[in-house]
């Protein structure tokens, strides 16, 4: 083996590392792209990528069986061996702190399904998604988890990002709700001082939607110290996330009036999957990740019927 290994150092090998990638999103007894397909791709020789793929069947990296005018069609693979060839290694993904159910079962969900995947992965937790977008831009992180809101925002200003997984609606949250320091509120007053977090593309456009035209005083708060700050009367109202009901005990609770703020909000209950765009190999790769089944996951953990586990 150590042999064979040494041969992806060879002309072959290097483009045996570029087609691995490819073949990580093919499923097993699907027909695999053509030679010529595979020379456009790469601009290598057709010797050299027919050479690349019976190295990758001498590694034992896959198994293909041609089929005459139908094609060759890829029999069975070891994905962790061609993720290694293909020199991926380990990805880093971001998304919100687990601080609800909700988060925790999406945590759960991608490291699960991740696993049977035989991706090596981490997962990393940051708040705001604004923060994770710039880590995701910086390459510190190699996808990032925000709501389907923030993610459009943050392709329509940067191009070198896109989204690669969409998942269901209230995937990310259940949705927001306006919480109140007096029990008996039910509305944004003007005069009041309203929480808002900048670094939150979700809670500070909802804030801003709901408020507008009503004469308050915005607070910079971080998300994390709002419940706080409404229990001692530092300040009036916040957008809230429904799912951390807990929290929000005793306090006054109102819908948005807005109708800017309650269109926004369908698209902030949905989680989506950011990528870099240059990072083609590792799309390919995720283009196998089930949403189905991460989502299956999630709404378990949600349920109470398995554990957290991330």
């Amino acid at each position: 083996m150590e042999g064979k290994w040494e041969k992806l150092y060879s002309k072959n090998g290097l483009a045996a590392r570029r087609i691995a990638a490819n073949l990580l999103a093919i499923e097993p007894g699907s027909r695999i792209p053509r030679v010529s397909d595979f020379v456009t791709e790469t601009s290598l020789g057709r010797g050299t990528i027919q050479g690349a793929l019976r190295l990758l069947e001498e590694i034992g990296a896959i198994v293909l069986e041609a089929r005459g005018h139908l094609g060759t069609f890829l029999v069975r693979t070891d994905r962790q061996l061609l993720w290694d060839i293909a020199g991926l290694g380990s990805v880093m993904g971001a998304m919100p702190l687990p601080y609800s159910r909700k988060y925790e079962g999406l945590a759960t969900g991608l490291v699960q399904v991740l696993e049977r995947m035989k991706i090596p992965f981490n997962l990393a937790f940051m708040r705001g998604s604004s923060n994770r977008i710039e880590a995701l831009k910086a390459g510190r992180y190699d996808f990032v988890i925000v709501s389907r809101l923030a993610a459009e925002l943050a392709i329509e200003n940067d191009s070198s990002i896109e989204m690669v997984k969409n998942f269901r609606n209230n995937s990310y949250v259940s949705g927001h709700e306006i919480v109140f320091s007096n029990p008996n509120t039910k509305s944004i007053q003007s005069g009041m001082r309203v929480g808002i977090d900048y670094s939150s593309a979700d809670q500070h456009l909802l804030t801003e939607y709901e408020t507008e035209g009503i004469d308050v005083q915005l607070i910079e708060v971080n998300y994390m110290q709002l419940m706080e700050m409404l229990k001692n009367n530092e300040i009036d109202a916040a957008v809230w996330n429904k799912d951390e009901v807990i929290h929000s005990e005793g306090m006054g609770k109102g819908s948005f009036r807005s109708i800017k703020a309650q269109e926004l909000s369908k698209k902030v209950n949905e989680a989506t999957m950011l990528l870099h765009r240059e990072r083609v190999e590792l799309r390919e790769a995720l283009l196998d990740l089930s949403v189905i089944d991460v989502q299956e996951l999630q709404i378990q953990v949600e349920k109470g019927e398995i554990y957290p586990h991330y």
